[in-house]
């Protein structure tokens, strides 16, 4: 995708919000949209292909990893609302929050220094001129794009796999071997593997409300299992983890609030 011009089509048509918004560079809008369409790790893919293809620079690059972390659509409205809390008023509740969120963190971080400005103008014709340019200066074969596409999907697929398999033998572990009370039992497994945490948590005899307060916040936070896989996929570049961390606490505790304070605003 980065290969054919697709970053800068998107760019194209986001540049007013993501310039005047975020105050970030154009192309970093199809990490946004493409983490908003498949969830996490998929943020730091992206960004680690456009940063070392040279099209962000380190502080775009850090700046979208920070407010582009989403989990995928899908897995909040069909896993988590309807196989977990039973109930899908509650998913698009949880995804509202938990998308606003992230929002806020990109607000909060516009300042973080600010893109130069992009002075050309929305243009759907040149959008698709750029990409089809873009498209035609690739020398690859299909079949080099098929293989490409091929390993570079199995590898990130073999590194998620690998990082939640090592996460679920953490949360057997301290299931058998650390006593805690089950809601504490359940955060805790959340913090590492977030599906694992959420199953506990719909288990547990609490208010709805605090089901979703709790459910948002792990999902925001995202779990060791996402962070191990997006440091995995950064390792090979000078993108720093940190900010990335901070965002995510700030995120967890921005959704939580807000789905405290507006949960009886969305259930009356």
């Amino acid at each position: 995708m980065i290969k054919y011009g697709i970053p800068e089509f998107i760019g194209n048509l986001l540049k007013p919000v993501m310039n005047k918004l975020f105050k970030i560079k154009s192309s970093t809008a199809f990490i946004l949209v493409m983490s908003i369409i498949s969830g996490n790790p998929s943020n730091a893919k992206y960004t680690r292909e456009l940063y070392l293809n040279n099209d962000i620079n380190i502080y775009e690059a850090t700046k979208i990893l920070c407010f582009s972390c989403f989990v995928s659509p899908m897995f909040i409205l069909g896993t988590v609302s309807i196989l977990f809390l039973n109930n899908h008023k509650v998913g698009f509740f949880i995804l509202f929050c938990h998308y606003i969120g992230n929002i806020i963190i990109g607000l909060l971080l516009r300042n973080y220094h600010p893109s130069p400005k992009e002075k050309t103008k929305v243009s759907l014709g040149k959008a698709l001129k750029s990409m089809y340019e873009k498209r035609i200066s690739n020398k690859e074969s299909f079949g080099q794009i098929l293989t490409n596409s091929l390993i570079n999907s199995i590898n990130t697929l073999l590194l998620i796999l690998g990082v939640i398999s090592i996460c679920l033998v953490f949360t057997t572990i301290i299931d058998n071997n650390i006593n805690l009370s089950s809601v504490l039992q359940s955060i805790l497994n959340g913090s590492i593997e977030i599906t694992q945490g959420l199953k506990y948590i719909s288990l547990e005899a609490l208010p709805l409300k605090i089901k979703c307060v709790l459910s948002v916040m792990i999902l925001s936070f995202g779990g060791l299992s996402i962070h191990l896989q997006i440091m995995g996929i950064l390792s090979d570049t000078n993108i720093k983890y940190m900010p990335f961390l901070l965002s995510r606490l700030i995120h967890c505790l921005i959704s939580g609030f807000l789905t405290f304070i507006l949960f009886d605003l969305y259930f009356n």
